[in-house]
């Protein structure tokens, strides 16, 4: 009877011993395994993650370089059009002074008989004191011509650019017009502008002498003589 029990008590042990055995066996063959599944997915999340912010600095990166060939698309757009405005404006400026060439056909018939030059601070279009002064004594003369009209040139120096001297020098030889029909009552018709931008310097733009006298309206009375049909 003992020996019965003592045979079974030493058969459970040894089944023990060898479940353990085999649990430790299968857990040291395991745990390497899972170490590296879960270094596996460690480096899968991280190059997913790399991958992602890859992804958006070079969606960012796309969008600010199509920005930037809009935006030069756009420049390129603005350039073009500021160049076809300049064209414009010098071929306007070119049918004013063939206008202001026809208004006095037959130029021999004609005769300055007075011309004076105002001038105007950078970029205005205002007339200064100097420049009034000049106009008055002008137009205290006006009545004594006969048979005349008045030629107005505006001009600019060369600073700035072209499309903008153009419409600068308009003004400035629009404000010496009008100037001259309300207080002196010229009539209109006798009055002929025209703005010449830097196309017509009187002196170096090299210099900052030079650009204040380029900045600047001439006006010329030509008279015909007595007798002659009126302009």
């Amino acid at each position: 009877m003992n020996r019965y029990w003592l045979s079974i008590l030493l058969t459970c042990s040894m089944a023990s011993c060898i479940g353990c055995t085999t649990k430790r066996y299968v857990q040291n063959q395991v745990t390497p395994i899972i170490e590296k599944v879960n270094r596996l997915d460690d480096e899968t999340a991280k190059n997913t993650n790399e991958i992602k912010e890859l992804d958006s600095r070079t969606s960012q990166s796309i969008a600010a370089l199509d920005t930037k060939i809009d935006q030069a698309a756009s420049q390129v757009n603005t350039a073009g059009q500021q160049a076809a405005k300049a064209q414009q404006s010098a071929e306007n400026a070119s049918r004013q002074v063939a206008a202001l060439s026809t208004a006095v056909a037959n130029s021999d018939d004609y005769r300055v008989v007075n011309q004076v030059a105002v001038h105007f601070a950078p970029d205005k279009d205002a007339l200064t004191a100097d420049a009034t002064k000049t106009l008055d004594e002008l137009g205290t003369q006006l009545p004594n011509a006969r048979n005349y009209i008045i030629a107005v040139e505006g001009g600019t120096d060369s600073t700035g650019n072209q499309e903008y001297n153009y419409s600068l020098s308009d003004r400035r030889a629009n404000v010496v017009t009008k100037y001259l029909a309300t207080k002196y009552s010229v009539p209109a018709f006798k009055i002929h502008m025209v703005g010449l931008g830097e196309d017509k310097p009187v002196a170096s733009n090299d210099t900052a002498s030079g650009r204040a006298q380029n900045r600047r309206a001439d006006v010329e009375v030509l008279s015909r003589p007595a007798g002659s049909q009126l302009p």
